[in-house]
């Protein structure tokens, strides 16, 4: 089985290309802000007491991603966010991040915060998986 290049010239293919390539430049002088990357699970009395529903606490059962990035001294009108399924793009005028998510996830069921006190942008998204009912969601 070979797959054939759509043009001789090309040296890989556009499957070859990893997603969220384009919007990675290298040249850009902004510094990449901190955040923190954590797993959300939606738990009731049945799985915590009785373990009905056999959920564990890795991230194969989890079913939202929350990532809190810090930008210091950033209004929110400032911030810039794109979100695909597997790329989360932010930008602001001083910081820039291009994060390859863990897992695939639904770009429009996501929501963000600007919590203005603590300087934080909170993002919360679902995480998209084809087989949900192994996943238990």
């Amino acid at each position: 089985f070979q797959v054939k290049p759509e043009n001789k010239k090309t040296i890989w293919n556009t499957e070859e290309v990893p997603e969220g390539s384009e919007f990675d430049d290298t040249w850009d002088p902004r510094e990449k802000p901190e955040y923190e990357i954590s797993f959300k699970q939606h738990v009731g009395t049945e799985d915590v007491f009785f373990g009905m529903t056999g959920k564990d606490p890795s991230t194969a059962c989890c079913e939202d991603i929350v990532i809190k990035i810090k930008l210091p001294e950033t209004k929110y009108s400032d911030i810039t966010l794109d979100i695909q399924d597997k790329v989360l793009d932010l930008r602001t005028p001083k910081k820039k991040l291009l994060l390859h998510l863990p897992y695939p996830v639904n770009s429009k069921e996501g929501r963000a915060r600007f919590l203005s006190e603590e300087e934080i942008l909170e993002v919360t998204l679902r995480v998209s998986r084809k087989l949900e009912f192994i996943n238990f969601s």
